[in-house]
């Protein structure tokens, strides 16, 4: 019974967890498919015809946003607001037109602006389609023409472009994916997409560097200074075989063991095991991940958490630090991260499954390093985490926010 009750807690955390990453948009049309699953991360799948939910009332179930084929010309053509989850500089798109082949959007553009401020009637836009009992912003619904004359009144037809008008291919294996380097745009905390006239896309990734308004925060207040919300970057690793570093910094618990940093059995471990003198098993390879921390800092707390590394967690783990902001992200990579000043935050330590532990300067555990720039997370010898937080206070008078090349 405990178990289960477990379980629904996770369960209703993943779905606050969802609910909180997924972004605020205006859409003109959702007839087949809503737009919020453009920002889905799983992969787009296909409902085949003898699939249950392979058909709606509206016509075919697709997995992405789909638009009504267009008769009326206001609007002439389908668009979409969206708001990021977090401002950011973005350095590519990655646009999916997977399973969308009679019915993609031929052609799109991507629009861009800051606007750290939102005006009253965009969020009345994004308030009405939070209310349930509201029917836009759900499949097959579009929005009024009251709501449209909102939406255009705004503007964001003006918007820079960040992709200009562009032809898209179908969603074929060979050619549903498109990729666009936009580097060097500038912080960004909306986007406008444009279909013309209509159609289908199945996915939106934008990538690049979360960039937090650290003026609208106290210098002396905690925050988790590696965290992706706030800027912190996976750059380098000994070895990702099944889990990206960057995973390490995602929000709120890891979803499953996919959702974090785990590498490969380490071949040449010990044929037998044995214990040493300080309590770690011997003779013990490592695995190394480094992060850059969203802005320069001073650590107190280091919190570790193995969530759903059941039989594959780290022996024990160690956290070193370093304060080098002026490096590039090569000089973490390979032989070159071993030549970086390199000073102990979280000595050598055992690590247990499927739990978050915390541990702090004022127990003794975590040692004063100062200010940092980056931390190297090792591993003994191998295995998973899903998570790492490094909570502190920023160091302004260092000069703040990190920068990397992405």
């Amino acid at each position: 019974q405990r178990q289960r009750q477990r379980q629904r807690q996770r369960q209703r955390q993943r779905q606050r967890q969802r609910q909180r990453q997924r972004p605020d948009k205006f859409a003109t049309d959702e007839w087949f498919a809503t737009a919020e699953r453009m920002f889905l991360r799983a992969e787009p799948i296909f409902r085949t015809d003898d699939m249950p939910g392979a058909y709606t009332v509206q016509g075919k179930w697709m997995d992405g946003w789909e638009t009504r084929r267009k008769r009326i010309t206001n609007p002439g053509q389908d668009w979409c607001i969206i708001k990021l989850g977090r401002p950011g500089e973005i350095v590519g798109i990655e646009l999916d037109t997977a399973f969308f082949t009679g019915n993609y959007s031929p052609r799109f553009s991507l629009q861009a602006a800051c606007i750290d401020s939102e005006p009253e009637s965009l969020v009345a836009l994004h308030n009405m389609r939070r209310d349930p009992n509201h029917p836009y912003g759900q499949i097959g619904s579009a929005c009024s023409d009251e709501d449209l004359a909102t939406a255009e009144a705004l503007g964001t037809d003006r918007w820079a472009d960040l992709v200009p008008f562009t032809p898209l291919q179908p969603g074929y294996a060979e050619s549903r994916h498109h990729f666009f380097d936009v580097s060097g745009f500038g912080r960004v905390t909306h986007l406008r997409l444009n279909m013309f006239p209509d159609g289908g896309i199945a996915r939106l990734r934008v990538h690049g560097r979360v960039s937090p308004n650290w003026d609208t925060m106290a210098a002396s207040a905690e925050v988790d200074l590696c965290s992706v919300l706030n800027g912190g970057l996976g750059i380098s690793c000994s070895n990702r075989h099944f889990g990206v570093p960057g995973n390490l910094l995602g929000i709120g618990r890891g979803v499953n063991m996919g959702d974090g940093w785990e590498t490969a059995r380490h071949l040449h471990r010990p044929p037998v095991l044995v214990m040493g003198a300080d309590g770690n098993i011997k003779d013990l390879e490592s695995d190394w991940a480094v992060i850059q921390l969203g802005a320069i800092g001073t650590v107190h707390r280091v919190q570790i958490d193995t969530a759903h590394f059941k039989g594959n967690f780290p022996e024990s783990c160690r956290v070193d630090a370093c304060y080098e902001p002026n490096h590039q992200d090569q000089a973490f990579e390979g032989d070159a991260c071993a030549q970086r000043k390199w000073v102990p935050l979280l000595p050598r330590t055992k690590l247990g499954a499927d739990r978050i532990v915390d541990f702090t300067v004022a127990a003794g555990e975590v040692m004063h390093a100062g200010p940092i720039s980056h931390v190297r997370l090792s591993i003994f010898p191998d295995g998973g985490i899903s998570r790492l937080r490094l909570f502190g206070t920023r160091e302004p008078e260092k000069g703040g926010a990190l920068r990397s090349r992405l």
